[in-house]
């Protein structure tokens, strides 16, 4: 029934795809000098069809592809999944020492703190480990491949920003550094967090006379020296004087950052470790999950539901990839939190376990795997998903496409969703939160639209749900794609067709009693 009714629903969008935008927002694209077929939009009122202009052309979403990948992650992985991190060994404890390795493995956990590590780790000194007397092992082959940063261009000019990390399935702490930066008239002083084993930080910054406001106008991007078993991270560029900022900061390498993240944690909690990290192969990863190995220590992240509300309230990239690759290698476990999909090179029954990992062939990328499970979704729904590219389920993409008509059907399908309440509440509301927290606070649609953003270079767009002044919900989508949507246009544009919105009324049928809103 629900198939029919958006299959329906779309004709009638398709019907109309050619139709004017709202006369104001017409007028404003033309004075912003934004063609309107640059503009995507479709805004519904139940099953009627208010706007729909250019809804079955593909746009570049920016932030608002983080919908799909939440929507159907919820769905899909349910409200109890969590991800999970283990420490494990096949080594025997004994006299105080953990005799073989220790395996850090990796399971989608985005909660993954140096807090949750150091806790972890106090687990081992309470079963009176006090010795590692084999290596770290690092486990990452839960997704293929298992780093997918390795090589990758730079997305921009700021590689080392938070919201250009690049997840793996075991991301400690993020890889992230906290550097707090102080200056007075002559000197400047920097420190980071969290503690790492033989790293310290160094300023080559020069101060200039600037407004402390605009101190990233000179940053540039900070690197780091190795030498010997040290390393030295070098702020580079120019920094405000009388100034005091802190920023977050992805440089390290993940091996160095991991391995020296737990010498300085268990070396403080008075442990002693000789050995050296080591990434896993898929071969020693199957191994490890084959039941041989032994659960010393978990952590387990945050239910979905929350990690999703960090999602897109914040637009966190981060978190999205992460709940998009899950789909593609995790499944929901009421105990455990969450378990590895049935793998697709698994040994068969007639096949011996030992040699069945040897020989097993590459397994699907899970990317692949990811985007499968949305389109499977998808049309489940009754949603066509012709013409849509995914690359990695936040948005940050340069090649990432979908209709405004596609758009609204996953809206449309939201509404009827078991777990409609969670998705919701997700969504940054207007003039309130998250990133909408500034935007349209005098207009109507300011406490009551709920609205996911979306911003890259050249686009500017929005989707979700707003009131329109007879309280009836309306679904929203607008889409701007034009080198003229920066510098605030396209944001005037997506703003005012809410606005629009939520200065509308249904017309009223006869004998309807007025609304009591």
């Amino acid at each position: 029934m629900r198939r029919l009714l958006l299959a329906t629903l779309f004709a009638a969008i398709g019907a109309t795809a050619h139709a004017a935008l709202p006369e104001p927002i017409a007028r404003l694209a033309a004075e912003k000098g934004i063609p309107e077929n640059a503009i995507g939009a479709v805004v519904l009122r139940g099953d009627e069809v208010l706007v729909s202009h250019e809804a079955t052309r593909t746009f570049t979403p920016a932030s608002i592809m983080k919908l799909f990948t939440t929507m159907v992650g919820l769905d899909v992985l349910g409200p109890q999944f969590r991800g999970r991190t283990e420490l494990r060994t096949t080594g025997e404890v004994a006299g105080g020492a953990l005799h073989g390795d220790l395996v850090l493995r990796g399971g989608a956990d985005g909660d993954f703190t140096a807090d949750a590590f150091t806790h972890m780790l106090e687990k081992l000194r309470t079963k009176g480990i006090r010795r590692i007397e084999g290596n770290l092992i690092l486990d990452r082959q839960l997704w293929q491949p298992a780093r997918a940063d390795a090589g990758a261009p730079p997305f921009d000019e700021s590689p080392e920003a938070y919201y250009n990390l690049i997840p793996d399935a075991l991301l400690l702490n993020m890889n992230l550094q906290t550097l707090d930066i102080t200056s007075d008239a002559k000197t400047i002083k920097a420190s980071v967090l969290p503690e790492l084993d033989n790293v310290r930080v160094r300023s080559a910054l020069t101060l200039v006379d600037r407004d402390c406001a605009k101190w990233e106008d000179g940053w540039k991007i900070p690197e780091y020296v190795r030498n010997g078993p040290n390393l030295t991270v070098v702020l580079k560029g120019t920094f405000p004087r009388n100034c005091s900022r802190t920023n977050v900061i992805n440089v390290l390498d993940r091996t160095d950052y991991a391995e020296r993240l737990f010498r300085a944690t268990w070396e403080r909690l008075g442990g002693q470790f000789n050995g050296q990290a080591v990434e896993a192969s898929e071969a020693q990863s199957r191994a490890f999950n084959s039941g041989s190995s032994t659960l010393l220590a978990e952590h387990v992240s945050r239910s979905l539901p929350e990690m999703v509300r960090d999602t897109n309230k914040l637009s966190d990239n981060g978190l999205a990839r992460t709940i998009f690759l899950s789909l593609g290698s995790l499944q929901a476990d009421p105990l455990l939190g969450s378990r590895p999909l049935p793998d697709l090179a698994d040994a068969s029954p007639a096949q011996p376990q030992c040699c069945a990992m040897m020989d097993a062939p590459p397994r699907m990328p899970t990317q692949v795997r990811a985007e499968l499970e949305i389109r499977t979704w998808l049309r489940g729904q009754g949603i066509d998903d012709t013409g849509m590219v995914f690359e990695n389920g936040s948005g940050l993409s340069r090649i990432e496409r979908f209709t405004p008509e596609q758009m609204a059907g996953l809206l449309r399908a939201a509404q009827t969703s078991l777990w409609a309440p969670e998705f919701l509440t997700s969504l940054p509301i207007a003039a309130i939160d998250g990133t909408m927290r500034r935007r349209l606070k005098e207009s109507p649609a300011a406490m009551r639209a709920r609205i996911k953003t979306g911003s890259l270079k050249n686009v500017v767009a929005i989707a979700g749900y707003v009131p329109d002044a007879s309280g009836r919900q309306c679904i929203v989508v607008v889409m701007v794609n034009h080198e003229r949507a920066g510098n605030g246009n396209g944001r005037a544009l997506a703003d005012g067709v809410i606005d629009w919105v939520a200065r509308s009324a249904a017309p009223q049928a006869a004998n309807e009693p007025p609304s009591t809103r």
